[in-house]
């Protein structure tokens, strides 16, 4: 059974994940030099922001968060950061599951939009995005790992 819990940031599951999607993230970035940085707890501390981790049965097969940042011209905005399922997660649905998660608790939390940027070699995370309502917007922050930002409207 797949559920989907919150967590610290810093929790032995999450840093895991974390670590198993940096680790794949540097090596296959182009031309190398992937800036790794673990995100800071309080970023991602209710109600400014959640971790999230999917479990498939007690192992943990994917991640999520989402942190507050700066209004937006739609008002309170929220920023996805370090969605990754799993090898054996993939193409199961559980990328939409973080992703569509992660927005109801932006909706609780008063967000009116959400933002994310990531980088145009990693095609499904495009797809996903897109196909979650998610449209190209210009840069929101001085992110060295990204070339593409998305946004999305909260209803």
């Amino acid at each position: 059974m797949v559920t989907i819990r919150p967590v610290a940031v810093d929790s032995a599951d999450a840093h895991a994940l974390l670590q198993e999607y940096f680790a794949l993230r540097a090596s296959i970035f182009p031309g190398g030099g992937y800036r790794i940085t673990f995100p800071a707890p309080d970023g991602f501390r209710e109600p400014d922001g959640v971790f999230l981790v999917l479990y498939d049965g007690e192992e943990p097969a994917g991640c999520a968060g989402i942190r507050r940042l700066e209004d937006g011209p739609l008002g309170p905005r929220f920023e996805v950061k370090h969605l990754y399922v799993c090898d054996a997660g993939r193409g199961r649905g559980w990328g939409r599951m973080l992703l569509q998660e992660l927005e109801r608790r932006a909706v609780e939390a008063g967000g009116a939009e959400m933002v994310l940027d990531t980088h145009h070699t990693l095609d499904a995370a495009g797809s996903l995005y897109e196909r979650s309502g998610y449209v190209p917007t210009e840069p929101y922050n001085d992110n060295a790992n990204a070339t593409r930002w998305y946004a999305k409207p909260l209803a």
